[in-house]
């Protein structure tokens, strides 16, 4: 095979569509999820090798869970007015979330 980013991923990819609350309101949604990263595309402007935070909903049988992420940008994709993100996690933390409250990084 050729060289790539392919051959650069050490885990599983799973396809997944979870929305993403990052900074001054924005918003995304995940397009896959790895133990060590993920992708999202966003309408918030970004630059590749920046630091990013944000949180990411999960449903579950008993209510939201809230998975909030410190990330590094690997790349930018350009999709037209959209941005397509690749990050890797530094750190990630797992809370329920209450009834009628916010997520807050």
């Amino acid at each position: 095979m050729a060289g790539g980013a392919a051959e650069q991923r050490k885990e599983e990819r799973v396809r997944a569509a979870l929305r993403v609350q990052l900074a001054d309101d924005a918003v995304g949604v995940t397009r896959d999820v790895s133990a060590s990263g993920l992708f999202l595309e966003t309408s918030a402007p970004y630059a590749a090798r920046s630091p990013i935070c944000f949180t990411i909903e999960i449903p579950g049988p008993t209510g939201k869970m809230l998975l909030s992420c410190r990330a590094d940008i690997l790349r930018i994709e350009r999709q037209e007015s959209r941005l397509g993100i690749a990050v890797k996690f530094l750190d990630t933390r797992l809370t329920a979330q209450a009834m009628h409250q916010r997520a807050v990084l």
